[in-house]
């Protein structure tokens, strides 16, 4: 095992590392949970928007204590990555032992905070994390395998966020999600693909198995797929004044398919949360999509 960086990191520097290593920015995958509540617009209400900010709040404890899990359980392939050695716990910022504990400690809270919005949202966050954990110690490396485990946990957090506020999953809603998480997915593997070994160190390894043509295969089939979903329950689920805005909502959501396919392509999709924070055309056409959609879900 390679050996992190001499020295005795101070306590301010530990606390600092502790929290960049439980990856804040990635947080921004958990407002899923917000979807199905907005979907059925009880978002809006007291005890909707009581129930959403639970699952929201027990989703990033949980990934929390996960990455700090999967971090420490990959600290020697890390410290001879070029760019993941300077993950904290890679660099000895914040030792392993450290980090279990801490990990332990938050996945613990994300438990008692998501019992604190009843057991079935107890229930569904220990999913995620036997999701989690399985994807940490052995999906990970099983090629096509790995990408329904990470699409997967996008899922559970949709699904989370209606169990927190007791509504109906529809068909509809499960199919346009799960293609998009396995779209987002494909579109990562194959940017961290395209910009190919650092240090002649690749970022994970099931990289070794997958070609472009294949994960660009993939992204095609799952964009083609969901627009279709999506056209269809825009057009055939909702009537009158909703159904307009519901339709009108599909040009800028092929806007963001047809953007997210071109950052793809650019080979800058490997993180698609930076993409949401910095891409100023994607954030343009989410909003625009968010809106119709708002104006339909409250005519509907």
């Amino acid at each position: 095992m390679a050996a992190p960086p001499a020295g005795t990191p101070s306590r301010r520097s530990r606390a600092a590392g502790l929290v960049r290593a439980c990856r804040p920015r990635q947080w921004l995958k958990n407002a899923l949970v917000f979807a199905a509540p907005a979907a059925a617009g009880v978002l809006t209400t007291g005890a909707g928007l009581r129930g959403s900010l639970v699952a929201f709040a027990a989703f990033c404890l949980a990934a929390a204590g996960s990455y700090l899990f999967n971090d420490a359980a990959d600290v020697a392939a890390d410290r001879r990555h070029p760019r993941k050695r300077l993950r904290p716990i890679a660099a000895g910022i914040v030792s392993v032992r450290l980090a279990r504990t801490a990990g332990a400690v938050l996945l613990a809270a994300g438990l008692l905070v998501g019992l604190a919005g009843g057991w079935p949202l107890a229930a569904v966050v220990a999913a995620y994390l036997a999701l989690t954990f399985s994807y940490t110690l052995w999906l990970k490396h099983q090629p096509v395998v790995d990408l329904v485990a990470v699409a997967g946990c996008h899922v559970v957090r949709a699904y989370a966020g209606a169990v927190a506020v007791a509504v109906p999953v529809t068909s509809w809603f499960l199919v346009v999600v799960s293609l998009g998480s396995l779209l987002l997915v494909a579109g990562k593997r194959e940017a961290e693909l395209r910009a190919g070994p650092q240090d002649g160190q690749v970022a994970r390894a099931t990289l070794e198995t997958y070609t472009a043509s294949y994960l660009g295969h993939v992204r095609v089939m799952a964009s083609g797929a969901m627009i279709v979903t999506y056209c269809l329950w825009a057009l055939q689920e909702h009537t009158g004044p909703a159904r307009a805005f519901c339709a009108l909502s599909i040009v800028p959501f092929v806007l963001v398919v047809l953007r997210h396919a071109l950052l793809v392509d650019r080979g800058v999709g490997e993180e698609p949360e930076e993409l949401l924070l910095r891409d100023r055309p994607l954030q343009v056409f989410l909003a625009l999509m968010l809106i119709l959609l708002a104006c339909g879900i409250q005519l509907a």
